[in-house]
């Protein structure tokens, strides 16, 4: 059921040509778009889906969920539980704190993990991920510098006020935000990552639909209310939303207009939930519009470029460059020949490779079958290639809230390069794609990957180990 009422461009002050133009520049542009979704006046004027990802699928948003994470603190400080002058060593007991409290951690406070100005000199979060005592090591590291002077982003700043939520509530920040936030604003889908050591991360690791995100856009521009009922106080968006610290040290132009409390701002008096690889929530207070867009793209600030060239003269009422809409937004499967069929040999990998990939099978049939270790303990899973459009299939993803692992989509394809088996995988509740290009010769298989976006290496190769027939 759909939360945000459906509106043509027109009867919301805007030029349904404007929004085809605008489609027709996201889908020719070099950042790859998954969904768009723009809301007006309330109402939802455009929604696309790039097939084979749908608008009602969970999508990972990556750094969108520290904005999740700052209104969950606006309700706590609201309800009277932190202040935002409150020390972040007093929240937590002798067991994690150091010997020594330097000068700058005692100084450190709550506004300071909320406006990324801690005092580290850089984003603490590599070296929390080498530890499951995540708060320990935080609170172990140097603060190089007095906070509240340098803003340095840091995931780790996002983590340290989830478990603070966590410490002063006995509930986890998901569980904390389920009756305030999530179940009003019909969010039921929503489930987030948890480390080892039962917290959940905070600044990364939330998954929601595209509708989900527009409904957060919506809630941004009503400041807080929704249906009659003030879900999240006026005041807190107001200030989470404003310049709180300059950030001029970053690099592109739309990172250096100032950070609220983990909010940025952008030019053209916007601001933004902000994700890796271009999960956006874009929000423009004076046209009250908000646009949604989850992508797959190292280039975040071609998509925001393509919104002040195409998007942002319609919402001005001037006129839009003329571009094209395709009849149908679709990421199509890599086209070619049909792939040689294999002899049902399994070539095995060692498990610790970065694709996770722990056997191929060719078959006959012209399918691949490519086995990848579980997240849990339930063994490795199967995801079988084939030639032609989109196979969909299912595999383990994320632990939702209860524990239970839930299902994620994959989508599969697979064509013939000579002698080589490609195949491509898209996970499409994240903008993670591969593409395997498998050879076998001397009864060894090697596996040349791609991967289209992604925090490290983007190419790596793999030896088989081993084989059995099957």
């Amino acid at each position: 059921m759909s939360r945000l009422p459906r509106s043509t461009a027109e009867a919301q002050g805007l030029s349904a040509a404007a929004l085809d133009a605008f489609v027709g520049a996201l889908d020719a542009g070099g950042p790859e778009i998954q969904t768009v979704m723009l809301v007006r006046h309330g109402h939802v004027v455009l929604e696309e889906a790039w097939t084979p990802y749908r608008l009602d699928d969970r999508h990972l948003l990556f750094s969108v969920s520290k904005s999740f994470t700052s209104t969950a603190i606006g309700l706590a400080v609201d309800a009277g539980l932190l202040s935002l002058d409150d020390a972040v060593v007093s929240f937590f007991d002798a067991d994690v704190l150091p010997e020594t409290i330097s000068d700058n951690l005692a100084a450190m406070k709550v506004r300071h993990l909320l406006t990324m100005t801690t005092g580290h000199d850089e984003d603490t979060v590599a070296a929390l991920s080498r530890d499951r005592r995540m708060v320990k090591t935080f609170l172990g590291l140097e603060v190089q510098h007095e906070p509240g002077t340098v803003f340095v982003y840091n995931s780790g700043a996002t983590y340290m006020l989830s478990a603070i939520l966590q410490k002063l509530t006995g509930e986890s920040l998901l569980d904390y935000l389920k009756p305030r936030l999530f179940e009003p604003l019909g969010m039921s889908e929503a489930i987030w990552q948890v480390s080892k050591e039962g917290i959940v991360v905070g600044g990364w690791g939330l998954s929601l639909s595209t509708e989900s995100l527009a409904v957060f856009g919506q809630l941004l521009l009503q400041h807080g209310e929704w249906d009659g009922q003030q879900l999240v106080p006026a005041e807190w968006f107001e200030a989470a939303t404003s310049k709180q610290v300059p950030n001029d040290n970053q690099e592109n132009p739309d990172w250096q207009q100032g950070y609220g409390y983990q909010f940025w701002r952008g030019r053209h008096n916007t601001y933004r939930c902000d994700g890796a690889f271009g999960q956006f929530i874009l929000v423009f207070p004076e046209y009250d519009a908000a646009l949604v867009t989850t992508a797959a793209t190292g280039d975040m600030q071609a998509i925001l470029d393509t919104v002040w060239d195409h998007l942002l003269p319609a919402l001005e009422g001037k006129e839009v460059p003329e571009v094209s809409r395709p009849s149908v937004v679709e990421l199509a499967p890599p086209s070619g020949p049909a792939p040689a069929g294999g002899d049902g040999t399994t070539y095995q990998f060692a498990a610790d490779n970065p694709a996770g990939l722990t056997a191929v099978r060719l078959d006959a049939d012209g399918t691949g079958t490519f086995s990848f270790r579980d997240l849990g303990d339930d063994g490795p899973h199967d995801v079988v290639c084939g030639p032609g459009g989109w196979r969909e299939t299912s595999a383990p993803g994320a632990i939702d809230d209860a524990g239970a692992q839930t299902g994620a989509r994959v989508v599969t394809s697979a064509y013939g390069d000579g002698d080589a088996f490609v195949a491509t995988l898209r996970w499409v509740d994240t903008p993670f794609a591969a593409t395997l290009t498998c050879r076998v010769a001397d009864g060894a298989m090697t596996v040349d990957g791609k991967l289209n976006v992604s925090f490290g290496p983007l190419d790596f190769s793999l030896i088989s180990e081993a084989m059995s027939q099957s």
